[in-house]
């Protein structure tokens, strides 16, 4: 059993990725505290890990007696002190380096020295990020994947400051949320976003330029290419808008056109189909939802 079982795990940020790493912390087994400077934002965000561990019981992955302790290992707060108890500490708010380093720069004044800090970005380098830090040797990166609790990769990443002891511990932490890590280096987008987002985008243009439908474009990336979910379906999932923000993080870093989000993005966000969480996107779907159990 992992030494980390007893840690004591606060998030910051109850939007899709943040309520999707609580599910996940909250599954396996840690005392998980979700924060969101937005109060109105919590329950949105209980609401969502309610529904998804509830289907999770109707599918029969999770027994309701699971389901139960599960819940009742996570707490809600508004109030960033609250975060004090925590053992390590996960940021996932928006994709904006400013924002984050502020985050970091208060959360030094309100916890103690020996927390670890995590930054749950997916473009933008650690290193940077760690500008605002008052422990910089004590902040990681570990990029979990959308939908963090169905895919089982974390990207764990070290920026110039970081510790050795803060890199095996988050090596150990991804292994005790039953996650495969991978190690990579502190580069806009890392591995996954590097290699997804232009390949997404040239699916966009594809549709854009009428070459095929959404699902006969995934027909052919999922029986063709051998992917278990085709760029319109993971597209839905993850979210239109979340996809804009990673597109446009990683082209203002590299300036590569293949990064810059198609114009059907902008014209779908503008109507509201982001996708599985509002209804519709490129599929439409009987209820609104994050992501499937």
């Amino acid at each position: 059993m992992s030494d980390l079982t007893n840690s004591r795990i606060g998030i910051v940020g109850a939007g899709t990725m943040g309520t999707g790493i609580a599910i996940t912390a909250i599954r396996a087994g840690f005392a998980t505290m979700l924060a969101d400077a937005v109060p109105a934002q919590l329950p949105v965000a209980l609401d969502h890990v309610d529904r998804f561990l509830g289907q999770s019981v109707q599918r029969g992955k999770l027994t309701a007696v699971d389901r139960d302790a599960a819940l009742d290992r996570l707490s809600l707060a508004h109030d960033f002190e609250r975060l004090a108890d925590c053992d390590i500490v996960i940021e996932s708010i928006s994709e904006d380096l400013h924002a984050k380093q502020e985050l970091f720069r208060g959360l030094g004044e309100c916890v103690p020295q020996e927390t670890v800090y995590v930054t749950n970005t997916s473009t933008l380098t650690v290193t940077a990020i760690s500008a605002g830090a008052v422990r910089p040797d004590r902040l990681v990166g570990m990029h979990f994947c959308n939908p963090a609790p169905l895919m089982h990769l974390i990207e764990v990443v070290d920026g110039m400051l970081t510790s050795a002891t803060t890199h095996a511990l988050a090596l150990e932490l991804a292994r005790a949320l039953g996650k495969t890590a991978v190690e990579v280096k502190d580069t806009p987008g890392f591995i996954v976003n590097r290699l997804l987002i232009p390949f997404e985008n040239a699916c966009i243009r594809e549709l854009e330029h009428g070459a095929a439908t959404v699902e006969d474009i995934d027909r052919a990336v999922r029986f063709g290419l051998g992917y278990p979910m085709g760029p319109f379906q993971l597209l839905d999932t993850v979210g239109l808008d979340v996809h804009r923000a990673v597109s446009l993080s990683m082209f203002e870093q590299l300036r590569d056109p293949v990064f810059a989000p198609p114009p059907l993005v902008d014209q779908m966000i503008a109507v509201g189909h982001l996708g599985r969480k509002t209804g519709r996107g490129f599929y439409q779907y009987d209820e609104p939802g994050m992501f499937g159990a």
